[in-house]
């Protein structure tokens, strides 16, 4: 049985496709397929901004534009697309923005956007958050959404685009980028930072002989000056903190409505694949709308019917006669990519077997790596063109 096919231009072309999220484990071409996916929908008349978390920086390459960072800027070399075979395109100017998420500076900008100048400033020179905003784990798929988030608002605001598609974090689980947000937020609600936040809170009867024998034994192991540092930030963070989770929910919330759409990507091999499943799992038990599977890199099918064992033989029986013979090589070269095809194939399959609604497309891998928008162009062609 074959999954339904991804129509990727219909998902590009719908007007209710406000967000998508390319999601997946890492190295699978998340990125690309970000970038390929936004350059098609704007030269078929959408008005897009791509936000990538990629730290190679291989997507401003790409896109022609010498250093992304937190801002938005346009891309230069959009073709619109009038007519393709029998379809009918947007004949609309579309237009491409591109950005790659500082994580620090979203940050500070949620510190900046949520304080006062003063305890802005306070928090933003504070050691311990210097290195939390720039290290601790989960900031970077908080902050990704975060960044998600003021874009949505940005453009439900002025208009400025009518499509958002995030690249999300090369991390080691695609999960994360989902409870990132719960992580942080749990972290800040921890009980550790509750009892920083006692004396800063509660009257002066908390800070009985108990706690100070607590905070005594934080000081021998964190250091004096470090544990001042820490109640510090958390008592200027405190209250920043129902803006953290109102913001987390509401973006959630945003994750889980109709205009979004997550593509999961992943490479035709197992681990790749299982990652997929997972991921396919949770959005399914989080009610997120999952658009479809894309299957990147996979091995271009064979142009002959000649079986792997059929190569193998016929390889055998020349070696026989000449064991330098060209011939043979080539057969046994043709066996080898005919059971990586059909290895690739029986992976895809197990992962429809199990997830038989899921559409998918196959994108079969190109030559050489993607360096430009023709390279990305015809990364939107493979993944359009599932015929």
């Amino acid at each position: 049985m074959r999954p339904p096919v991804l129509d990727i231009d219909a998902l590009l072309d719908d007007p209710g496709t406000g967000i998508i999220v390319c999601c997946g484990s890492g190295g699978v071409g998340k990125t690309t397929t970000s970038a390929a996916l936004a350059l098609r929908a704007a030269e078929r008349g959408r008005k897009v901004v791509v936000l990538t978390i990629d730290p190679a920086r291989r997507l401003a390459q790409a896109m022609g534009i010498e250093a992304l960072d937190n801002t938005p800027r346009p891309v230069t070399g959009i073709r619109p697309m009038v007519e393709e075979g029998a379809q009918r395109l947007s004949g609309d100017q579309g237009s491409l923005d591109a950005m790659m998420l500082d994580m620090k500076r979203t940050f500070d900008e949620v510190v900046e956007s949520g304080a006062s100048p003063e305890k802005a400033k306070q928090i933003l020179e504070n050691p311990f958050y210097i290195a939390l905003s720039s290290s601790f784990a989960g900031t970077q798929e908080y902050m990704a959404m975060e960044k998600l988030g003021q874009l949505h608002r940005d453009a439900a605001r002025d208009g400025t685009y009518d499509l958002i598609v995030v690249d999300t974090p090369p991390s080691r689980s695609a999960l994360d980028f989902l409870d990132a947000p719960e992580r942080l937020a749990g972290f800040l609600d921890g009980r550790l930072i509750k009892l920083l936040l006692a004396p800063a809170r509660g009257p002066a009867r908390l800070m009985t002989a108990g706690f100070s024998l607590i905070t005594g034994a934080l000081t021998k192991v964190l250091g004096g000056q470090m544990l001042r540092d820490v109640q510090t930030f958390v008592t200027a963070l405190d209250t920043l903190f129902g803006g953290f989770r109102q913001r987390a929910e509401k973006t959630f919330a945003l994750l889980q409505a109709d205009g979004t759409a997550f593509v999961v990507v992943a490479a035709p091999e197992p681990d790749a694949l299982r990652e997929a499943a997972y991921f396919v799992d949770r959005l399914t038990d989080d009610d997120m709308p999952l658009a479809g599977l894309v299957v990147n890199r996979a091995s271009p099918s064979a142009r002959t019917d000649l079986s792997a064992e059929e190569a193998i033989a016929a390889a055998d029986r020349l070696r026989a006669m000449d064991s330098s013979s060209l011939t043979a090589g080539l057969l046994q070269l043709h066996a080898d990519r005919v059971r990586i095809i059909e290895r690739e194939q029986r992976l895809r399959d197990r992962f429809a077997a199990s997830h038989p609604h899921v559409p998918t497309a196959v994108v079969p891998a190109m030559a050489s790596d993607v360096h430009d928008l023709d390279g990305l162009r015809e990364v939107g062609v493979r993944l359009a063109d599932q015929g």
